[in-house]
């Protein structure tokens, strides 16, 4: 059997369904990282410790594994476009609570949104594969990634000044306009494929009921022996089993990659401040530099792989990945470079993953099987990365073992990256 992926399904609305992409982005990332700028403020109205209130943060990234079976579940029972619009409730759902409530509120609206965000992580690469030509998978997955990250900044940048305005609690209300618009706009979309998908059915029995009454349905019939012969049953078992092991791959790449990202977005400003005797405001503001540099890397590996084999971006970001401890460790002075090219990286390294994972899978069921299985062990891998990272500078009173953590993590990237791109390629359409 040929493992060509098939074209988009009738009805399918492609360019609505890339302005939806964005949309559900900018809602995926945004309210994680919204408490940040305001902790301070919540620590004081509601009396939480620095610990407890490192929670707002760590919990959802947790609930990204630990929600993934309902997630799946979900995705397969509502479908897609149901699903996103599911996630974009949930998240608003979230933020109201989290907003408008005690500390046990602020907890519940956490665990809320992250579930909630779970549903979006998995469905976004399925829509991709289902409605996005293969050849297009990689750009439109870079868009999506780099929307992920212009989320993250929106809301980083302007939680602070709404706060002073009108309060932490609005502050973080506020940006469930995002998630209430996206909602809209999804439910308008599934409308559309419903009635796509019926007219394509009805067109499919009128078909039907004119090739039978014609008597040519009895010609077409043996057109489907081929699909049956023990060749064609050897091809379809090797072409999933070649499938199954590049998930497994990517797996092992998202671990490296998610691994590399929490701990380098969690301890970079410390460090910078220890290392380099920055002040607060220096440190966040190249900090800052990691994150919107991500927008480079999520674009550009698509504008590289349609011009260079597969394997090519996924080997060019992680040598960018390694460079950014490597540096840190080996010439300081230049934490700024380094944290530009760390940025570029982890936007890079995102892209690829999905941009496979869309390109390689054959249905919707096998793109969220997969989704979810790398999706759910990197994240896994990311709860560990602050706290190891901690440890092993409480440990040692410097930062060269955990750059040198996070050295092995980003090779672990590449390993696992540049192997599914390579066995990716022989399941290429």
């Amino acid at each position: 059997m040929s493992t060509s992926r098939p074209s988009p399904k009738r009805g399918a609305l492609p360019w609505a369904v890339v302005g939806g992409v964005v949309l559900v982005a900018l809602s995926l990332r945004g309210p994680i990282v919204a408490p940040a700028p305001v902790v301070g403020d919540i620590r004081a109205d509601l009396g939480l410790s620095t610990t407890t209130a490192g929670l707002l943060t760590s919990l959802p990234v947790l609930f990204f594994a630990l929600a993934t079976p309902l997630a799946t579940r979900v995705i397969r029972r509502a479908g897609p476009e149901l699903a996103v619009v599911v996630c974009l409730l949930g998240v608003l759902a979230g933020t109201v609570v989290r907003s408008a409530g005690p500390a046990w509120a602020l907890f519940l609206g956490t665990v809320v949104i992250g579930a909630a965000i779970t549903i979006g992580n998995i469905v976004v690469p399925v829509v991709i594969r289902r409605d996005v030509h293969w050849r297009r998978a990689s750009a439109v997955t870079g868009v999506y990634t780099a929307s992920l990250n212009v989320g993250s900044m929106i809301t980083s940048l302007g939680t602070a000044p709404l706060a002073a305005a009108v309060g932490w609690r609005w502050a973080l209300l506020t940006w469930g306009v995002l998630a209430a618009v996206g909602a809209v706009f999804w439910i308008g979309l599934a409308r559309r494929r419903a009635a796509s998908d019926a007219a394509a059915r009805h067109r499919d029995a009128a078909e039907r009921a004119g090739a039978a009454g014609s008597g040519s349905a009895g010609a077409a019939a043996p057109s489907a022996a081929p699909d049956a012969t023990p060749e064609s049953t050897a091809r379809r078992v090797a072409a999933s089993a070649r499938i199954s092991r590049i998930g497994w791959l990517l797996l092992l790449a998202f671990c490296g990659q998610s691994f590399s990202y929490y701990a380098v977005t969690a301890w970079l400003p410390t460090l910078l401040a220890d290392t380099r005797g920055l002040d607060q405001a220096a440190s966040g503001a190249t900090a800052s530099l990691f994150q919107i540099a991500a927008v480079v890397g999520s674009l550009g590996v698509p504008a590289i792989a349609a011009r260079a084999p597969a394997w090519v971006p996924v080997a060019l970001i992680g040598v960018l990945w390694a460079t950014l401890p490597v540096g840190l460790m080996v010439a300081p002075e230049s934490f700024t470079t380094w944290a530009i090219v760390g940025g570029v990286a982890q936007g890079g390294g995102f892209t690829a993953i999905l941009s496979i994972i869309a390109r390689v899978t054959r249905t919707d069921r096998e793109a969220a099987s997969m989704s979810a299985r790398v999706q759910a062990g990197g994240y896994v891998a990311a709860t560990f990365a602050a706290p190891l990272a901690g440890a092993l500078n409480s440990a040692t009173g410097g930062w060269t073992a955990p750059l040198g953590l996070v050295l092995v993590a980003t090779l672990t990237f590449s390993l696992g990256g540049v192997s599914a791109a390579l066995l990716a390629r022989r399941s290429a359409p």
